[in-house]
């Protein structure tokens, strides 16, 4: 397959910054990767040379650091993403690196308050110069919602609640505003700091129990999981016709995929656990097939590789990487 290079667009002023801009566009798909950058059996992962790899991403073109909202250890689920809290975890990566996007993927909403959760959010994005892309869901581990006395049945009800409670803290001055499940906000305090922006870029992780005319909406973007191609094309097909109807004139949809990078170059696709092992030339070619299906950007998930880490995003960077950067004008 022959790739067809990004279109150039402009990543100028936007109402999210240049971070979110170089990350997310039309027609084009750039590639991030999660946290932790590393290939482990089990649910915990060594968390060893973290910062150099996120750095060699920055280097190599990556568009976006990931990292996940894991309150507890819950053995049916087998992963604890990186371990640490996400915001503390992306705040010492923004010490480390300068112009990469950093994103959550995602903070389950219905579990903390939302003036801590907007706290955080916009700490982060001030400290990171404006990289912070804020990934949110409801959570669908069964041991988290019990051990902090939520319920849930309400977590669709919980997620919007908190939702709009963080919305407008961030994007108001001494914001009034009335919550059924977290509290009230009576005009007479505010949340400082603000985000960089006049507006914290927030894209909503599945569906988190809200119809996809409800996402389309209220969020900046939508994070999905991978499916097969003819699959994911009518995802994508749905989330455009859902735009349309929310009237918005674009805004990305992106995906996880799991990679075990072959050696051969060449290796077709074969099935693992949410992704593929596949060689590099044809782990652009699947990129480029989601490019055309409407994905805006995907963030691989290591876990599963069989070769060093620090190789497979070498490779990636220098050879597949290339294809799928934003292009400025």
């Amino acid at each position: 397959m022959t790739i067809t290079k990004s279109p150039a667009v402009s990543v100028g002023p936007n109402p999210f910054g240049r971070s979110y801009a170089s990350t997310f566009a039309p027609e084009n798909l750039t590639v991030g990767v999660y946290f932790p950058i590393e290939s482990f059996d089990g649910p915990e992962p060594a968390m060893r040379d973290q910062i150099e790899l996120a750095q060699q991403a920055e280097r190599l073109g990556f568009a976006a650091l990931w990292a996940r909202d894991v309150p507890l250890n819950d053995p049916t689920f087998g992963d604890l993403g990186q371990i640490y809290d996400p915001f503390v975890w992306l705040a010492t990566i923004a010490a480390s690196t300068s112009t990469i996007a950093l994103g959550t993927g995602a903070v389950i909403l219905p579990l903390h308050h939302p003036i801590d959760v907007a706290k955080a959010a916009a700490s982060l994005d001030r400290l990171s110069g404006g990289r912070f892309v804020f990934g949110v869901a409801s959570g669908d581990r069964p041991v988290e919602y019990p051990a902090y006395r939520r319920d849930a049945d309400l977590r669709g009800e919980l997620f919007r609640d908190a939702f709009d409670y963080v919305e407008a803290l961030l994007t108001k001055r001494f914001p009034v505003h009335s919550s059924t499940h977290y509290g009230r906000l009576t005009g007479g305090g505010d949340l400082v700091p603000k985000p960089f922006s006049p507006r914290l870029p927030t894209l909503v992780t599945g569906q988190s129990q809200q119809s996809l005319d409800w996402i389309a909406q209220r969020s900046d973007g939508w994070l999905t999981y991978p499916r097969d191609m003819g699959q994911q094309s009518q995802v994508a097909k749905r989330w455009r016709e859902a735009l349309d109807r929310a009237g918005a004139k674009f805004k990305p949809i992106a995906q996880s995929l799991y990679v075990d990078l072959a050696a051969d170059p060449d290796t077709p696709a074969s099935s693992i656990h949410l992704g593929y092992r596949v060689g590099r030339r044809r782990l652009a070619d699947l990129l480029d097939a989601l490019r055309s299906n409407g994905i805006n950007h995907v963030a691989l998930n290591l876990k599963f590789s069989k070769r060093p880490v620090a190789d497979v995003l070498d490779e990636i960077g220098t050879e597949v990487i290339p294809h799928f950067r934003i292009a400025a004008t």
